[in-house]
């Protein structure tokens, strides 16, 4: 299995994944921490994969979804963005509502 496919399970096998540097529990960038913070205290699991820890995801990631920053965090199989995104999206309380599934709160 090529890197890509590799990457194309993780995301639909996994309703919130996080592709990250470092673990939720020790991040190693300030933008995957914050990520990281705003899905936790959505209160929802969500799967992380640390990029630094598999070279073929760090460098092959950017081109799954033509975004070419860490963290990239995808939701239902869509990528979601980065950690602008995602933060905007915590900020208006509508993450919490798009990693639960829940149409309503997300809107």
């Amino acid at each position: 299995m090529d890197v890509l496919e590799r990457i194309d399970k993780i995301v639909k096998e996994n309703r919130t994944v996080l592709f990250m540097k470092g673990t939720p529990q020790f991040p190693m960038c300030g933008y995957s921490s914050r990520v990281a913070a705003a899905l936790e205290s959505c209160e929802t699991e969500f799967a992380f994969v640390n990029v630094l820890q598999d070279p073929e995801i760090f460098e092959n990631l950017p081109r799954y979804a033509d975004w070419p920053t860490f963290p990239q965090l995808y939701v239902g199989g869509e990528l979601v963005g980065g950690c602008d995104i995602t933060l905007e999206l915590y900020e208006r309380g509508e993450l919490k509502g798009l990693v639960s599934g829940d149409a309503a709160q997300a809107s």
